[in-house]
């Protein structure tokens, strides 16, 4: 446990972040799982209209450094393409 005041505040700062930081993870995460389902049951017109949104979330969350940039690039790559072969 921290002794000093301004530890002690440090951690009080941590934990809200570390909130806040999870609640935009798992709402990155929900949109791509509810993607992936959609485009995992072929309903292109669906995934067609959750792609815009989800990949909005993931670079918020990316602009916020929740998650790496690269790791955001890489999942908006392969949820483009996995809708895009939903055309094909």
């Amino acid at each position: 446990m921290a002794n000093i005041k301004s530890a002690e505040k440090r951690n009080r700062t941590n934990e809200l972040s570390r909130a806040r930081n999870k609640s935009y993870r798992t709402r990155m995460r929900s949109a791509i799982r509810e993607l992936r389902a959609a485009v995992e049951a072929g309903d292109g017109d669906t995934a067609k209209a959750l792609l815009p949104q989800t990949l909005s979330l993931v670079d918020s969350t990316a602009q916020k450094k929740i998650i790496h940039s690269n790791a955001a690039a890489r999942t908006k790559a392969r949820l483009t393409k996995a809708v895009a072969s939903l055309d094909a």
